[in-house]
């Protein structure tokens, strides 16, 4: 055996360790809800930019933390009434326009009257709770979803707290960019 043979055995024999456990071993089917609901904003674009978008917009207002809060309870209603199978029409592109108009809002500086703000990411919120209701139907995902949707919420704000006035508002016309090619694929 050559040393480069060697080495990917060794890489690969370290790999198999790290392996998860077996999923038929009773208790580990929650933790994967869990694990799978921490995972899925961070994985599907649409969510990641809009959680961060959502905090942006509300870290450019310099406002109270209503907007990330309501947004979690509201996605929170969302998820529940997914999980109960109710479902939202146009889900998909509801979703996709949700990036593209806080990507606007950011681009625009908008600034609303604070129960106007609040109000409209409460609506952005239910749409994605609803996906990921639906999506992701085990207690343990949505508890999975709400902590890693809070740390984008919060990761947004701070963004737009602290960057470049001229970089983030370039930021929403990308978000918004983006928004319409998603809106364009649902």
């Amino acid at each position: 055996m050559n040393t480069f043979s060697l080495k990917h055995t060794a890489v690969l024999a370290t790999l198999s360790m790290l392996a998860l456990p077996a999923m038929a071993h009773p208790g580990h089917g929650e933790a994967l809800g869990f694990l799978a609901g921490v995972a899925h904003p961070f994985t599907g674009l649409d969510h990641l930019l809009a959680m961060l978008g959502v905090g942006i917009w509300g870290g450019q207002q310099r406002r109270s933390l209503a907007q990330p809060a309501t947004f979690l309870g509201m996605m929170l209603l969302g998820a529940l009434a997914g999980m109960a199978g109710f479902g939202i029409p146009g889900l998909e592109m509801g979703i996709a326009a949700t990036v593209a108009l806080t990507g606007m809002a950011i681009a625009l500086a908008l600034s609303l009257p604070n129960w106007l703000g609040v109000g409209l990411v409460g609506l952005f919120a239910l749409a994605h709770g609803n996906a990921h209701g639906h999506e992701l139907p085990a207690a343990s995902a949505a508890f999975g979803f709400m902590l890693a949707s809070a740390i984008l919420l919060m990761t947004g704000r701070f963004i737009g707290q602290v960057m470049a006035v001229r970089i983030v508002r370039v930021a929403g016309a990308a978000m918004t960019a983006a928004g319409l090619v998603l809106m364009g694929i649902s």
